[in-house]
C-alpha cells in the first residue's frame, strides 16, 4: 500500500529511467512531482531535462550547476585524507551522493514537498547513500524508491511502459546506448555491467571515454607543477584555478597521458561483490601530489595517524555516512592537519603513470643539514642512536633472556 504523498522531489537526469519515474510517481501516488537536475560535471547537457520535464506536466523544475561546490566542499575535503576504498577506489560515485541528497532536502523544504525520490536500484550502494543523507538532514522525510516498488525489472519492460504512457524515447540513441551502466561527474566515470560482469573478461578498449590507453599515450612525458594551500591544489603551473577548473584540467592532462584507469572487484555495502572499471585521471594525479606535499610538511606521527584512520574514513564515505557525526568529527581532525600543507609538487605524467619528481615548501620539515650523507657539521650525533636502540630493544632483550621464542 502506498503512503499519502502530496509533492515529491525527484533526482531527475532527463534520461529514460527517471522520465518513467516521473510518470510512475504521478500515477501511483497521485502527487505533484518536482524535478531536480544537478550538473556535477557529467559531461552531458542538463538543460534539455527542462523541456522533458515540462512535457510531462512538471511545474517546478530545478536545474543547477553544482560543479564548483562539488569539488570545493566534497572532493577536496575527501582528498585531504588521501582517501581510497579497499586500497584502490577513489570513491568517485560515493562522494557525489551527499551533495545531491542535500539539495533534494533543501528543495523539498523550499517547495513544501513531503517526499523525495531517486532512481537508484535495490541492489546497489546509491540507494543507501541517498537515503542515509536524506534522513540525517530531514528525519521525517518520506523516501520513494521506485526500483524497490514497481515490477519494471528489465530495460524491455521500461521501454514498453514508456510507449504505453507516451513518454518520448530517442530510439536512435537507444540503439547506440552503451552496454555499460555508467556514472560520471567531474571526479570520475564508472562502468559496470555488460562483459564486466565476468571478472575474468578484460574490458574492451572502446569502453574507455576519458583516457587513451597507456600504449597509445605520447612517447614524451608531460611535466606539471601543482601548488597547494592548506592541503588543496590552488594553482597549476603557477596559474590559479578554481576547484572545478583545476579538476577538469587535470582530467584532461591525465587522460591524454593514459593516467587513471582502474579495474577492480569491490565489496558493496549491501553485501555483494561488484566488478567495476573507473577512469579518475585528475584524482589519481591529486592523490599522488597530495601525499608528496604532505611528506615534507606533516609531522611523522600526524601522517601515520592519518594513514591509520583513512580506511575507516573511506568506508564511511563509501557506505553513505558523509552526514554522520563520526565523519564530521574525523573531518575536523583531517582539516586541522592541513594547516601547514603548503607548497609545490612537480610531477611527471607518462604512459599511465604519475611520478613525483620534486617537492618544496617554506614549511618543509625536511632538514638537509641533518639528512645529508655528507658532513653534517655536528647537526646530528650518531652516537645517540646507541641508547635509542637499546631502550627500544629492552623488552625484546628481557623476553629473550627468559627463553621466550619469537619464532
Amino acid at each position: 500500500m502506498t503512503q499519502s504523498v502530496n509533492k515529491v522531489v525527484l533526482a531527475y537526469s532527463g534520461g529514460l529511467d527517471t522520465s518513467i519515474i516521473v510518470k510512475w510517481l504521478q500515477d501511483t501516488y497521485q502527487c505533484e512531482v518536482v524535478t531536480f537536475t544537478a550538473d556535477i560535471g557529467q559531461g552531458e547537457e542538463v538543460e534539455p531535462a527542462r523541456a522533458k520535464a515540462e512535457a510531462m506536466g512538471v511545474k517546478e523544475i530545478y536545474i543547477e550547476d553544482l560543479r564548483e561546490e562539488f569539488v570545493r566542499d566534497y572532493v577536496f575535503p575527501m582528498f585531504r585524507a588521501n582517501t581510497i576504498y579497499e586500497g584502490e577506489y577513489l570513491l568517485g560515485t560515493s562522494i557525489a551522493r551527499p551533495l545531491i541528497a542535500k539539495r533534494l532536502i533543501e528543495i523539498a523544504n523550499a517547495t513544501g514537498a513531503d517526499a523525495i525520490s531517486h532512481g537508484a536500484t535495490g541492489k546497489g550502494n546509491d540507494q543507501v547513500r541517498f537515503e542515509l543523507g536524506a534522513y540525517a538532514l530531514k528525519p521525517g522525510v518520506q523516501v520513494i524508491a521506485p526500483w524497490r516498488e514497481w515490477d519494471l525489472s528489465s530495460r524491455e519492460s521500461l521501454m514498453k511502459y514508456a510507449e504505453e504512457h507516451g513518454i518520448a524515447i530517442d530510439y536512435q540513441k537507444a540503439k547506440t546506448k552503451s552496454p555499460y551502466s555508467m556514472d560520471a561527474n567531474l571526479l570520475h566515470i564508472s562502468y559496470e555491467g555488460g562483459v564486466l560482469e565476468d571478472p575474468w573478461t578484460e574490458a574492451e578498449d572502446e569502453m574507455w571515454r576519458w583516457s587513451v590507453s597507456p600504449e597509445e599515450a605520447p612517447d614524451q612525458p608531460t611535466y606539471i607543477e601543482l601548488t597547494y594551500e592548506n592541503g588543496d591544489p590552488v594553482a597549476l603551473n603557477d596559474e590559479a584555478l578554481s576547484p572545478a577548473t583545476m579538476l577538469e584540467t587535470l582530467n584532461k592532462l591525465g587522460g591524454d597521458n593514459g593516467v587513471g584507469r582502474l579495474d577492480i572487484v569491490e565489496n558493496r555495502y549491501v553485501g555483494m561483490k561488484s566488478r567495476g572499471c573507473y577512469e579518475t585521471p585528475g584524482g589519481t594525479i591529486m592523490l599522488k601530489a597530495h601525499r608528496a606535499i604532505e611528506s615534507i610538511t606533516l609531522d611523522r606521527e600526524v601522517a601515520h595517524l592519518k594513514d591509520n584512520l583513512m580506511p575507516k574514513y573511506a568506508e564511511m564515505l563509501y557506505n553513505g555516512y558523509w552526514w554522520s557525526p563520526e565523519r564530521e568529527m574525523m573531518q575536523k581532525m583531517i582539516d586541522a592537519s592541513q594547516a601547514h600543507v603548503n607548497g609545490k609538487v612537480r610531477l611527471k605524467l607518462y604512459k599511465g603513470s604519475v611520478s613525483v619528481v620534486g617537492r618544496q615548501s617554506d614549511e618543509s620539515l625536511f632538514d638537509e643539514k641533518i639528512a645529508t650523507f655528507e658532513d653534517d657539521a655536528g647537526s646530528y650525533n650518531q652516537a645517540d642512536a646507541e641508547g635509542f636502540i637499546k631502550l627500544n630493544a629492552l623488552r625484546l632483550r628481557i623476553a629473550a633472556g627468559k627463553g621466550r621464542s619469537v619464532s
